[in-house]
């Protein structure tokens, strides 16, 4: 009898054996990726205080409490920047590349190679540039990365590249689609009797939900790509959410103040429905968060919930002591037009921590093939870098922190061709209707770029300008030139000028508007 128990020991002994040869073989579990993507909500329009020093770098009255928990359990970016506009930032995001090398720097079309000759700039000072139409063929998407580690991608929501996304790498997606999908109140003064999908966030929601249950039935490693339509320009939301804050004090007396009726005001106008969208948004990203709970796979799943634009948020003055905290608004290369909400949460984040080196849109590519197991330094022909090892704790080395960040916007929409380079703190915008007036800014303590400091630091205006010029040159960016049929008194008159003056180049000091700090 013990014979026979030293043999079944024995088989039991080599069997373990075995099972834990074939485990160590096994390739490790690999962690999702939710991209979680707003478009136009600014930098400071969240509950959240992207800077704890600074009270206007959140929004008052907004509930947003996913969000909130969130940035609880991970980390939030200071100094996250995107893009001028939605297109270009989606680009940059997708094959990690900045504007000025994608040569997708503007969503406008054009047949003309290199100019921008619409008759409507006949009169303006510079004739500015076309844009690429969509992503170059040859370059590598998120998809298409993470495809050859082993991951399924899905993108629902708005693409805004032209292109078809299944043609990118994506299994899952909704197609070639704009900002016209996101609006069905489009043309409608006042929000319908019946709301029920605002924004399309429910439907959109309720597809990515699907992807994700399909994935972790199959037990396949994914990346999904949530690119909502909230916040763009055409308030939508449910009417209990927009109920809920007609009747909160600030907005009762923004009311009053602006001699409106939350009955008949415009829909357009009325913050009440702004800030029920963005609550309504809120629901839809818990909703997410709600399933990766209910099928276990959580704490192996990175969430990324960032913006693609910079904006500005009239709502900021509902708390009358408020001020903008940034200069300008999208469509510049100003910190208003730049910086983004961006928080992540992950399997190796540590709780409740801030990040203040600067990150931008181009980095998403190269940390995700690094979260997937994959070589982000076999990453061609990007600009992006991994943050992976700075999300994990590891302190920012000086290269990083000092890295140069580059921003091209060649055209004229509500603002004039410009680019920019930022370098650890240190801002160079370039004007190029005024070569001729150097701007440089410290934004460690100008965050509001206040003060032109070119004057005094020519040295480094000069090394920063220099380098953006020859990396613009290198990777093939395209230049505005000088119009000789400029017509000033033309131009002067035309509507968007007034906000081309105010937000354009200056010496020294510029005078504060009325709702900045």
């Amino acid at each position: 009898m013990a014979d026979h128990r030293k043999t079944w020991l024995l088989i039991l002994a080599c069997i373990l054996c075995g099972a834990v040869a074939q485990s160590s073989s096994v390739e490790p579990n690999r962690p999702n990726i939710i991209l979680i993507y707003l478009d136009d909500l600014a930098w400071n329009g969240t509950p959240i205080a992207m800077d704890d020093s600074m009270p206007n770098s959140r929004m008052p009255v907004l509930e947003m409490p996913n969000l909130e928990s969130l940035a609880r359990q991970g980390m939030k970016f200071r100094n996250a920047y995107g893009s001028p506009q939605c297109s270009p930032a989606r680009a940059s995001l997708q094959i990690g590349q900045s504007a000025p090398r994608s040569g997708f720097t503007v969503y406008l079309g054009s047949k003309q190679p290199y100019y921008d000759t619409k008759r409507e700039y006949q009169a303006y000072p510079l004739v500015p540039n076309v844009s690429d139409l969509e992503l170059d063929p040859d370059a590598v998407t998120i998809a298409e990365a993470l495809k050859s580690l082993g991951y399924v991608s899905a993108h629902v929501g708005k693409w805004h590249m032209r292109g078809d996304p299944g043609k990118e790498g994506y299994v899952v997606h909704d197609g070639d689609t704009n900002n016209n999908p996101g609006n069905p109140q489009s043309g409608m003064r006042r929000m319908p009797d019946v709301v029920t999908d605002p924004k399309l966030m429910f439907s959109i929601t309720e597809t990515a939900i699907k992807f994700i249950d399909d994935q972790a039935r199959e037990n396949t490693p994914f990346y999904l790509q949530i690119s909502h339509y909230a916040m763009h320009a055409g308030r939508e939301c449910l009417h209990e959410t927009r109920n809920k804050y007609v009747r909160h004090p600030l907005v009762q007396a923004w009311y009053r103040d602006n001699n409106k009726r939350p009955e008949t005001i415009n829909r357009k106008d009325d913050p009440a429905i702004w800030l029920g969208m963005a609550e309504d948004l809120d629901g839809r990203i818990g909703a997410v968060l709600d399933k990766l709970e209910e099928l276990g796979i959580e704490d192996e799943t990175y969430v990324v919930v960032a913006g693609d634009n910079g904006y500005r948020h009239d709502e900021l003055q509902l708390e009358p002591d408020l001020k903008q905290p940034l200069h300008a608004r999208k469509w510049w290369l100003w910190d208003g037009g730049l910086r983004v909400p961006m928080i992540v949460k992950g399997p190796d984040i540590k709780a409740g921590t801030v990040f203040d080196g600067n990150v931008i849109n181009y980095d998403f590519l190269p940390t995700f093939v690094d979260w997937a197991g994959g070589n982000p330094a076999e990453l061609k022909n990007i600009d992006g870098i991994s943050l992976a090892a700075y999300m994990a704790g590891a302190a920012p080395t000086e290269e990083f922190l000092s890295r140069n960040l580059y921003f091209h916007y060649p055209h004229y929409r509500r603002s004039v061709p410009h680019s920019a380079i930022i370098s650890g703190s240190s801002k160079v915008i370039h004007f190029y209707d005024r070569p001729d007036l150097p701007m440089l800014f410290d934004l460690s303590g100008d965050i509001g770029e206040v003060g032109n400091i070119a004057a005094k630091f020519p040295e480094l205006h000069r090394e920063l300008y220099t380098d953006m010029m020859l990396y613009l040159e290198e990777v093939g960016a395209r230049f505005p030139k000088e119009n000789p049929n400029y017509a000033p008194e033309e131009y002067t008159s035309e509507k968007a000028y007034r906000e081309r003056a105010l937000w354009g180049p200056f010496e020294g000091q510029r005078t504060l508007e009325s709702d900045e700090i």
